[in-house]
């Protein structure tokens, strides 16, 4: 734990020295290979704050960051089939995230990406590649709603960033404790949940195959 953190540390401070250009690599993580809730937002008022004329162009590379990286998932899921996005959340989790996308289609995927953390995109994304979405519309979508979420956030930081930027810089190593702790919970907590549903799906299948009681 301690050593994810000094890590985690490095890895905020190089971030915020590249600053755009950082925010497109912590999407390229975030997004597709170790999720961090509002680490992208927090990074975008950051920057903003700091250099408030810039705040569209934070806007706009978050955005891409992000975009990058749930294109990723999206392949993923796209060559993987069903069993990508059953790794991710257990089979009843995941059909109903498949009606649910077959349902809504585009707005399954803008919806969640508007929203901020902590809701889910993430098994929207590969069943976006698992059912193999038009990748236009995807982009649209997923495009669309990070620049319209990002673009008030930066706006916001660039507003009323000062305070915010003082305070992010000063409490920077708690903030990050704090999304580490989270992220390791949220993943421990994924895990415990999946664990209790292959057990209880193997408890049924074997009370199934179990011979009826005579009276």
């Amino acid at each position: 734990m301690r050593l994810l953190l000094l890590l985690w540390m490095a890895g905020w401070g190089w971030v915020v020295r590249l600053g755009g250009v950082g925010l497109i690599v912590l999407g390229l993580v975030d997004q597709s290979f170790v999720p961090v809730p509002g680490s992208i937002d927090l990074l975008t008022i950051v920057l903003s704050a700091h250099r408030k004329e810039w705040w569209w162009y934070y806007a706009v590379m978050a955005t891409l960051g992000s975009l990058a990286g749930a294109y990723l998932t999206f392949r993923l899921g796209h060559k993987g089939g069903e069993k990508t996005l059953q790794k991710k959340v257990p089979r009843s989790e995941a059909e109903r995230v498949y009606r649910t996308f077959r349902k809504y289609g585009f707005f399954a995927i803008f919806v969640p990406a508007l929203m901020p953390p902590p809701v889910p995109i993430v098994p929207f994304v590969l069943a976006a590649g698992v059912l193999k979405y038009s990748r236009r519309k995807f982009v649209l979508a997923l495009g669309s709603a990070r620049l319209i979420r990002y673009g008030i956030v930066a706006y916001l930081g660039s507003r009323y960033g000062g305070g915010i930027y003082k305070w992010a810089t000063h409490y920077y190593q708690p903030i990050l404790i704090g999304l580490v702790a989270f992220g390791v919970v949220a993943g421990l907590v994924v895990i415990w949940y999946v664990k209790k549903r292959k057990r209880i799906r193997a408890q049924r299948r074997k009370e199934g195959k179990s011979p009826a009681k005579v009276a």
